[in-house]
């Protein structure tokens, strides 16, 4: 199940901040990281656990191992200019790769405009920096309760969006999704089962990597995408600003029509 839309019928504001978000993820995405080839940029701006929990920049080469213990590569850390704390927050401004971009970028897309509507633009962006922060500690505090590698940086917009699918949950649980399942089929689905399915996988893999000692997920970092999720769940409510949408407008059903 794959989401492509929602149900923006009653939204009668402009998106401003999730437009300025997405730009600027794309922005640092090509202008930055140069496509994904600068990695003396990306490894000097992403979240080293190790850095995280000493305080301390680490600027050497680390030897990336298997959850066997085998060597099967090699990350250049490079020197983060300023406080390593830094990292949690440029970090949700960078990407892996073009796949990794994309579907962040559908993702906030789809579901910030709706919060940022209800929220209002300042708690909207507030909301998704605090979420976005959450989540990057979340991931630094599996990484090393787990004994996961705690060299191997993180990045990705993933965290922070995985609060705003929380916020959207709990604010808009009927609300249409349009989602291409079975046989590219479109059809359109409430927003708790489209959600729903998302968090479950989310859970599901994360709880199958915590015996995983190298890497998470293969470079998915499930822990943040679900302590961003909860994160977004309890704190959605102390930023609603109390915009109400139509009641009507709600999942019928129905396929997508748009």
């Amino acid at each position: 199940m794959f989401p492509i839309g929602d149900d923006n019928s009653d939204r009668h504001t402009t998106p401003v901040v999730n437009y300025l978000l997405i730009a600027a993820n794309i922005l640092v995405f090509v202008l930055f990281q140069g496509f994904g080839s600068n990695d003396r940029f990306t490894y000097a701006w992403s979240t080293v656990p190790a850095e995280i929990t000493t305080g301390k920049d680490i600027d050497r080469p680390v030897v990336v191992t298997s959850p066997s213990g085998d060597a099967v590569g090699r990350i250049n850390l490079e020197p983060t200019p300023g406080s390593v704390y830094l990292t949690l927050l440029t970090s949700m401004f960078m990407h892996g790769g073009l796949a990794h971009l994309f579907g962040n970028m559908l993702f906030l897309w789809i579901f910030g405009d709706n919060l940022e509507h209800r929220m209002g633009k300042v708690k909207y962006l507030i909301f998704y920096l605090l979420c976005g922060l959450i989540a990057s500690l979340a991931h630094v505090f599996s990484t090393t309760a787990f004994g996961q590698n705690p060299y191997v940086p993180s990045l990705g917009a993933s965290g922070a969006i995985s609060g705003v699918l929380g916020g959207y949950l709990l604010l808009h649980p009927t609300r249409g999704v349009h989602v291409i399942i079975f046989s590219f089929m479109v059809r359109t689905v409430p927003a708790f089962v489209a959600i729903g399915l998302w968090f479950v996988f989310q859970l599901i893999n994360g709880l199958g990597m915590l015996g995983q000692g190298s890497q998470e997920g293969g470079g998915v970092a499930y822990a943040a995408h679900i302590g961003g999720f909860i994160a977004g769940l309890l704190l959605v409510k102390f930023f609603d600003s109390g915009v109400k949408s139509d009641p009507t407008q709600t999942w019928r059903g129905t396929r997508a029509g748009y």
